[in-house]
């Protein structure tokens, strides 16, 4: 294991039956890092969770945790983690204070030490004032905090959490890593995190993008956008294919069709989006112009956007309900 490594992943492949969710995938995540692990549904993030947290066991690789082997040093890794779970795990009918007092006995503290603890983690993470309250009535956005002080009640030195913006509105998010800062700095932990936002992604120090259960980039989100460089031009079109062809012999490059959007990355945007929009007056909806994105590296990594059709129907299927219950 690399000396300044918290945590080392080393020729990982898990499979479900005759679906592999994870192919021979590797890195190391140092010592302090905010280390994000993106990827699209089914990329192989929520695998990848499960086997750090150990809620189930290698198959094949090696997972070490500051130095721990995590097939054969079980116990001791779990006590060096703290786990935050995308789905909630307080009791919504205990008071704030009683969740985190069960959460401390199940890890051995009681007494004074305990008392102490609790009273440290409400003061660090500003909610000393909902000790008394029941879980029910808080905000997603204080939940997911009192979430936080249950997985570091017992002082873990390496903290995983899983989708933790799941269900909160932007400033809630942007609390959140306001506090995981907090932690990172005065506690001096280590974060993992896996994500399917991309605007979450890139508050992380280093990412790991997965895609279809492979490693496809690995470094912090500038380097990554840094490897894609140029404008990218997005247009929608009912004709992709069309404009595809047309663009290539107007323009030249490699214009690219990702279902109804043609995508074109050049080295000078501003001057192409109007003799674009000229030369193809029936076939462009809309276009923009922007810089590159993470979106963009996970295009250039893998030939496909990052959502999936599979998604992308499911994200049209609720907001669909979501204007049908509004009208």
């Amino acid at each position: 294991m690399t000396a300044s490594a918290a945590v080392e992943i080393s020729h990982v492949t898990h499979r479900y039956g005759a679906r592999t969710a994870l192919d021979d995938v590797g890195f190391s995540v140092a010592s302090g890092e905010i280390f994000g692990i993106l990827g699209p549904n089914g990329g192989g993030k929520t695998t990848l969770f499960r086997l750090l947290s150990t809620l189930i066991p290698l198959q094949t690789g090696v997972i070490s945790v500051l130095g721990r082997d995590i097939g054969r040093q079980t116990q001791e890794v779990r006590r060096e983690l703290g786990i935050v779970f995308q789905s909630p795990s307080l009791d919504k009918k205990l008071t704030v204070g009683e969740n985190l007092r069960h959460q401390g006995h199940l890890y051995g503290l009681a007494g004074r030490e305990l008392h102490e603890r609790i009273d440290e983690l409400l003061a660090r993470l500003r909610l000393s004032d909902r000790r008394a309250d029941l879980v029910e009535t808080l905000s997603g956005g204080l939940r997911r905090r009192v979430e936080l002080a249950k997985g570091m009640l017992h002082d873990p030195r390496v903290l995983v959490l899983d989708e933790p913006s799941t269900g909160l509105d932007p400033g809630a998010r942007s609390d959140l890593w306001e506090y995981l800062r907090l932690v990172r700095r005065e506690h001096r932990v280590t974060i993992l995190l896996t994500t399917h936002l991309l605007e979450e992604a890139e508050k992380a120090d280093r990412l790991a993008i997965l895609d279809r259960g492979k490693l496809v980039a690995l470094d912090t989100p500038d380097h990554l956008r840094a490897t894609v460089g140029n404008d990218t031009i997005t247009i929608a079109t009912d004709e992709p294919e069309a404009l595809v062809a047309g663009m290539r012999e107007r323009f030249g490059g490699e214009p690219r069709r990702f279902d109804d959007v043609v995508r074109f990355e050049t080295t000078d945007g501003g001057k192409l989006v109007a003799p674009i929009v000229e030369a193809f007056p029936g076939q462009v909806k809309s276009i923009t112009l922007g810089k590159p994105t993470l979106e963009d590296v996970f295009i250039a990594r893998t030939g496909h956007r990052f959502l999936s059709e599979e998604a992308t129907k499911e994200d049209a299927g609720r907001h669909g309900k979501r204007r049908k219950a509004a009208s």
